[in-house]
Order: structure tokens, then C-alpha cells, then sequence
């Protein structure tokens, strides 16, 4: 087993327990929870790594790098307003699980229009 295959089997046990919980600004929990949040408690819960509470902090934590070489467990960050930032973590295959406003917890793909045009960057926090 690969470096990536086993980050990719912790974080889908993850994304299965959080999967369809819906979209809540602030919230932290299976009832509703919001980007940055998820991010935080998925980083702690299978990394044992403290990532700070939103995303103005977390786009500030490890080292930034090209969206050509994400790894699986990597940040997305994307913006998706004046203010507005998002945030999610590569799954590898173009794909990446976060909370989305509209649908909760699910995955999107990374060339979906939207998220195509408002990616913003990527940060890895894993040390390799």
C-alpha cells in the first residue's frame, strides 16, 4: 500500500461518518457543520494535527504548492466571494470532500465549473 492509498482509506472512513451532514455556518457537529470546521476536526481526529478553528488561519498553516501536484490530504482553498473563502481536502482524482453550502458534507470535483473558477490555492499541512 501506497503513502497516498493509505491516507485515502483514513480520510473515506472520515468522509463516511460526516457524509450528508448539512451545511451550518459555525456549526461543529453531525447536525451541521461548516468548512473550515470539518477540516479541522478531520485533521485532528485522523492526523492527531491542530489546524486552526476558520479558514483565514488555515490557508496560513503549512506550505503552499501547485494544484498540479496535490496530494491526497492536501487543502483547497477556493474564493467564493468579496470575503468569502471555502475550504476542502484533496481525495486525489481531481476530487475533494468539504461542506458545501448547499448540499453539506459531500465530494465535488475540482473541474466543476464553480469550484474551476473560484479555486483560490492549495496548502499541504501532511508532513511527507
Amino acid at each position: 500500500m501506497q503513502p497516498d492509498d493509505l491516507l485515502y482509506v483514513l480520510l473515506m472512513s472520515e468522509y463516511s461518518y460526516w457524509k450528508g451532514s448539512p451545511y451550518r455556518w459555525g456549526g461543529n457537529t453531525l447536525n451541521g457543520i461548516d468548512c473550515s470546521s470539518l477540516v479541522q476536526q478531520v485533521f485532528h481526529n485522523t492526523f492527531n494535527i491542530t489546524l486552526p478553528r476558520t479558514t483565514e488561519y488555515q490557508v496560513r498553516k503549512g506550505y503552499s504548492i501547485n494544484k498540479s501536484d496535490l496530494k491526497v490530504g492536501d487543502l483547497v482553498f477556493f474564493k467564493t466571494g468579496w470575503r468569502t473563502r471555502h475550504v476542502g481536502i484533496y481525495m486525489g482524482n481531481n476530487e475533494f470532500f468539504h461542506a458545501s453550502t448547499s448540499r453539506g458534507v459531500m465530494i465535488s470535483k475540482l473541474s466543476n465549473p464553480y469550484w474551476k473558477k473560484h479555486y483560490w490555492q492549495s496548502r499541504r499541512v501532511i508532513k511527507e
